[in-house]
């Protein structure tokens, strides 16, 4: 898609579907943990990674990184998938299409 005519600043105004797909993403990454809890999970590609790996680097308890993935799952940015007793996540193959559309 030529991003001039995608969802963004372009030919045509924004849909009311697409704002409301592109606020909830940017409201999910608009808080600090959320933000970098994305992109540790983005840097890893299709292999994923799993909620355990990622206390450390983030520096929060379980229940509060759970939450957060939580919130990036509802928003479209991420997926998880049980392998086990754990949970592992990836970012969706459109997760940040849209957001970079509409800002470009």
């Amino acid at each position: 898609m030529d991003t001039k005519q995608g969802v963004g600043i372009g030919r045509r105004p924004i849909r009311s579907q697409d704002a409301e797909t592109i606020a909830a993403g940017f409201a999910a990454l608009a808080d600090p943990i959320r933000l970098r809890l994305f992109d540790l999970i983005r840097r890893t590609g299709l292999r994923g990674m799993c909620s355990c790996d990622m206390l450390e680097p983030i520096g929060r308890s379980q229940p509060t990184v759970s939450h957060h993935l939580k919130v990036l799952r509802e928003a479209g940015l991420v997926e998880s998938r049980r392998e086990g007793t754990w949970q592992w996540y990836t970012a969706t193959a459109d997760s940040t299409d849209k957001l970079v559309q509409f800002l470009s």
